[in-house]
């Protein structure tokens, strides 16, 4: 019997990237060793077996989700791409795809899973700003965007002057290697317990602006409605 490491499971908004607005269901892992200083969901880390869940479990929690009429499922964690995720994962999106659903999968920028790229409709792959103190490798994002432009975004949290040149090095890196369009997303940073951070968002857009908007700027739409500290929402 497939057993997965849950965190939780639930219907929102997707709140960031290009799909931004799009109902769907969020099955978030339980369990990530990548360790951002800013993760907003440090209590998805542990690899804590009291959230083993069955297959049936989680389908029969998305099904009763979608009521057979949100058929978008975004996959996050936690780091659901963790090597001993992956056998349980894949078992999970095949059993997504007969039923017909939309598979995303939120990817932290440090691996490529070929097995299980090549089974979603979307990524959405990260690159590690300075502030996470996490380093996403530039070769392994060129490789990314090589095999997987066509159905992909690049995202980057920002929270200062540092992080968006980051940014921009990485793809300055990657155009300067090769053409393959894809959507690169930077999101202003909105940590828990902050106010509405209106400075830095206006930082973001002046130096998009000053670089030459290579990059769509959004932020998060579901921590500007319903503050930076609600979860599942």
């Amino acid at each position: 019997m497939t057993t997965l490491l849950i965190n939780s499971i639930y219907r929102a908004t997707e709140g960031e990237g290009i799909h931004i607005g799009i109902p769907q269901i969020f099955v978030r892992f339980q369990g990530c060793h990548i360790g951002c200083v800013n993760c907003d969901t440090k209590e998805s880390w542990e690899f804590d077996p009291s959230y083993t869940k069955s297959l049936d479990e989680v389908m029969e929690q998305v099904e009763t989700l979608s009521q057979n009429i949100i058929k978008r499922v975004s996959i996050t964690g936690g780091d659901p791409l963790h090597p001993s995720h992956i056998p349980s994962l894949l078992d999970l999106i095949k059993e997504l795809k007969a039923r017909g659903y939309f598979i995303n999968i939120e990817a932290a920028g440090t691996r490529v899973v070929k097995e299980v790229f090549d089974q979603v409709d979307f990524i959405s792959y990260d690159v590690k700003t300075p502030s996470t103190q996490v380093r996403t490798s530039k070769e392994l994002l060129l490789k990314f965007i090589q095999d997987y432009a066509h159905k992909a975004q690049i995202k980057a949290v920002v929270a200062d002057k540092k992080d968006f040149e980051a940014a921009y090095d990485a793809f300055h890196f990657v155009k300067a290697a090769n053409d393959n369009q894809v959507p690169w997303c930077l999101t202003p940073c909105f940590e828990p317990g902050e106010a509405f951070p209106m400075n830095r968002f206006q930082l973001v857009v002046q130096l998009n602006e000053k670089f030459g908007l290579p990059f769509r700027v959004i932020g998060q739409q579901h921590k500007w409605v319903y503050g930076p500290d609600v979860k599942s929402v």
